[in-house]
């Protein structure tokens, strides 16, 4: 279920969508710090969001005509079931992000000005270091 939601969906909208895509468009992709950490109580859940970070880097590669190949993952610290304690004390600011303290880097992706940053990842951690 967990790759049906995270992966199919992602991969299968993005697929129908690029073709309908203008000049410039941009598809931004959400990721977890649990692409890179994977959190073993979350094996499948960090597995996909590892597998949306590599569809996204390797989508960004690829040659589309027409629209700008430029997908970003976002890679935010998200709360996660089953961590209880250690999730809340994980970051700086020992708390999950809400939606708000997200939007500025999702505005900055769309931006057309932005259309150099394409294929990365952009850390939107609370302070929890992401190399």
């Amino acid at each position: 279920m967990t790759f049906e939601v995270n992966i199919h969906a992602m991969f299968y909208l993005t697929k129908a969508a690029v073709p309908h895509m203008k000049p410039s468009s941009v598809v931004i992709n959400t990721a977890s710090v649990n692409s890179d950490m994977p959190n073993p109580i979350l094996l499948a859940y960090a597995t996909t969001k590892g597998a949306i970070q590599n569809f996204t880097g390797g989508l960004a590669r690829a040659k589309r005509s027409g629209a700008r190949p430029d997908l970003d993952a976002i890679n935010s610290f998200d709360n996660a079931r089953g961590c209880g304690q250690e999730f809340r004390q994980a970051g700086a600011l020992q708390r999950a992000g809400q939606p708000a303290e997200l939007a500025t880097a999702y505005v900055m992706l769309a931006d057309p000005a932005s259309s150099y940053t394409s294929g990365t990842t952009v850390a939107v951690t609370g302070g929890k270091p992401f190399i």
